[in-house]
């Protein structure tokens, strides 16, 4: 008995720890998307630290595109663990973007992040701040180096720096990156696939269904940090924000259906006064819901090197469902094509303008399940 009393209170005491582990990281997420946040430092101080943030972004989009690995380094507060952590997830980046161009048969050219000060405070020598950063990519094809490929990924950044040798590094760094990985393609598919890619041309979208095009105008408009300045960077504020509570990828594209394609709501899928039924709000809900109402379906099903050739089939207003252990567990919908016909896509949670569909994704065990919608 005195056994199972003990085993009883190591259960709770484990159990509280995880809850008390994830209500704080709920409450950071939380500050990080709020819209409302104090500044604790006057507005002089605020432009001033602004721009040196925007400098050491400028100085790293250079030196991840030119691969320079010691200006990179020079960033960071490599003697801390969480400054070293960020050069790492930084050095991690630099060798994805180098690596997903080789597969692309493409290089990038120029990174540009915008910078916006959202919350800011001393700490230390230093500043604690939160950031909105929107960065475009911007890539060209080895046969063709004169046209130019776009795209943009944005993020809140949780951002620490300190003083060091009369100018200031990053000493902290957390933030959601799809370019935080390997990509973990057979060399030998490497070639094959960067052949099909190449082969690839530009597709004639001048005929496409109004109703698309008003999906991939909504789609654009609320991209959130990855949108165009023009639209403010946010989320459709008639709508909750789940990223905080599981992901909002889903959310995302049952509005961009719903008030931009004007698919209509029903019992199994719907969302009103902040609620959503699974169909809506679920990534695998959203993809079930859709393929067997037969408001969609499957055009491919496989890994990466199995549907290249099948995603050159897809339209804007069509979407890349992800699947991981045979549950999809995110949505991106397509919004256009490159100068290659190659699909980009936009989403929420790591939130993403016209991105390539397989970038942050090419993984062991991933598969993608490429989807026509029926307008």
């Amino acid at each position: 008995m005195f056994l199972l009393i003990e085993l009883n209170r190591e259960k709770i005491l484990l159990l509280s720890i995880f809850l008390l582990i994830f209500l704080g990281l709920g409450v950071y997420l939380g500050v990080l998307f709020r819209e409302d946040a104090v500044m604790v430092i006057d507005d002089e101080v605020k432009d001033i630290l602004n721009q040196d943030i925007q400098n050491i972004f400028n100085i790293r989009d250079k030196a991840l595109v030119e691969g320079d690995k010691d200006t990179l380094k020079s960033l960071y507060n490599i003697e801390g663990r969480t400054g070293r952590w960020a050069y790492e997830h930084a050095l991690r980046k630099m060798n994805y973007l180098e690596e997903w161009g080789a597969k692309q048969g493409a290089q990038f050219k120029d990174i540009n992040s915008q910078v916006l000060l959202r919350y800011a405070k001393e700490k230390g020598d230093g500043y604690s701040a939160t950031l909105l950063v929107s960065t475009e990519y911007k890539y060209v094809y080895q046969d063709s180096p004169q046209r130019y490929n776009s795209f943009r990924i944005g993020a809140y950044h949780a951002f620490d720096m300190i003083p060091k040798d009369e100018r200031w590094v990053i000493s902290k760094e957390w933030y959601l990156d799809p370019m935080d990985d390997s990509l973990e393609l057979d060399e030998a598919k490497i070639e094959q696939v960067k052949q099909v890619i190449l082969s690839g041309e530009p597709k004639d979208l001048s005929n496409l269904n109004k109703r698309r095009l008003k999906a991939v105008e909504y789609a654009d408009k609320y991209c959130g940090t990855a949108s165009l300045p023009k639209y403010g960077f946010k989320y459709n504020p008639k709508y909750r924000n789940f990223n905080s509570q599981g992901g909002n990828c889903a959310n995302f594209a049952s509005q961009i259906l719903y008030e931009g394609a004007g698919f209509r709501k029903n019992r199994a899928w719907n969302y009103e006064r902040g609620r959503g039924s699974k169909a809506w709000l679920n990534a695998h809900g959203f993809n079930q819901y859709m393929t067997y109402s037969g408001r969609a379906s499957m055009i491919a099903h496989g890994t990466y090197d199995q549907v290249l050739k099948s995603s050159y089939k897809l339209l804007p207003g069509d979407y890349v469902a992800y699947e991981k252990k045979g549950k999809v567990d995110h949505i991106s919908v397509v919004t256009g094509l490159d100068s290659k016909g190659y699909a980009l896509v936009n989403c929420h949670n790591s939130d993403r303008y016209r991105v390539p569909w397989d970038i942050g994704w090419n993984k062991k065990g991933v598969k993608f399940r490429l989807v026509r919608v029926h307008y």
